[in-house]
C-alpha cells in the first residue's frame, strides 16, 4: 500500500488536481492500471453532498489526463458492498468533510480491519487524510464543538500513520471557533495537555508514505508543546521521523 495524506489535491475547492511539490507526478507514478477507484465519503447519509463530491474529484483527476475503468461512490447505501468494492479497487479516496461524521462511518464500515489487506493507492483529503492516523485529532470545527465537555478531540482512526494532521493553514490560520482561535487557543493548548504533535498543512503539502518510510513534500509547520513552528519551505521534502 502507498498512501498520499493531502490537505487537499485541489488548487482551489473542487477545483483542478494541484501539481505542487511533484504531487500529480508522484500520484500517477503509483497508480497501477487500469484504474478502479473508491470514493468514500465524509457524509454518508447525505446523498447530493456525496455524490457532488465524488463527481468534483473524478473530472479533476480526468482532466489531467487519467482514466477509470470504473469509479465508485462508498456512501450508505453502497455500504453492504464494503468488502467486495474494496477487494476490487486499487485506488481508494477518503474524501473531505467532518471529521468524526467520517470517523465513525469508517469504523460503521470496519475499514481499519478491511484497510489491513489492500494493496493499492489511499489518497486522503483533509479530514479522509485526518482519519488515516492510528489516533485522530479531530480539532472542533463547528459550532459548539470547542465548548462541549462531551464532544471527543481524539478518536481511533484507521492507523495507516502516526502522524496527525491539521489541513488548510492559510485558509484556517484565522478561523475562530465558538470564539475560540483554532491554533492558538484550541489545537497549541491540546498539543501540551495530550503530549501531541500536529502536523499542520497548507494545501499543496501531503505525506507520502510506502514500506514504513514516510516522507513530507512541501511546507509544513509542527505543533508541539503548546508551541507551534515552521518546519519546511515549499518545494523541500522531509523524511520521517526529525526532531
Amino acid at each position: 500500500m502507498k498512501y498520499f495524506l493531502t490537505s487537499s489535491p485541489s488548487v482551489a475547492m473542487d477545483g483542478a488536481i494541484n501539481p505542487a511539490n511533484g504531487f500529480l507526478d508522484n500520484l500517477q507514478q503509483a497508480l497501477t492500471h487500469p484504474i478502479r477507484a473508491v470514493f468514500v465519503t465524509t457524509h454518508p447519509d447525505d446523498v447530493a453532498f456525496s455524490e457532488h463530491c465524488s463527481d468534483c474529484m473524478r473530472q479533476a483527476f480526468e482532466e489531467v489526463g487519467m482514466e477509470f475503468e470504473w469509479y465508485e461512490l462508498l456512501d450508505r447505501r453502497t455500504a453492504p458492498y464494503v468488502e467486495e468494492m474494496l477487494a476490487d479497487c486499487n485506488f481508494l479516496i477518503l474524501g473531505g468533510g467532518h471529521v468524526p461524521t467520517q470517523n465513525a462511518f469508517l469504523h460503521d464500515l470496519q475499514l481499519p480491519r478491511l484497510i489491513r489487506n489492500f494493496q493499492g493507492v489511499v489518497l486522503g483529503i483533509s479530514a479522509g487524510s485526518m482519519n488515516c492516523a492510528r489516533i485522530v485529532y479531530a480539532q472542533p470545527e463547528e459550532p459548539g464543538e470547542a465548548i462541549d465537555e462531551g464532544y471527543l478531540r481524539f478518536l481511533p482512526g484507521l492507523g495507516l500513520t502516526e502522524v496527525q494532521i491539521l489541513p488548510h493553514y492559510y485558509l484556517c490560520k484565522d478561523m475562530l471557533v465558538d470564539g475560540f482561535k483554532v491554533y492558538e487557543e484550541i489545537a497549541m493548548p491540546d498539543s501540551r495537555e495530550a503530549l501531541r504533535r500536529f502536523y499542520v498543512f497548507p494545501d499543496g503539502t501531503y505525506l507520502l508514505g510506502e514500506n514504513g518510510i514516510e516522507t513530507i513534500y512541501g511546507e509544513f509547520f509542527i505543533i508541539e508543546n503548546g508551541v507551534m513552528r515552521k518546519v519546511a519551505h515549499r518545494g523541500q521534502q522531509m523524511r520521517l521521523p526529525f526532531v
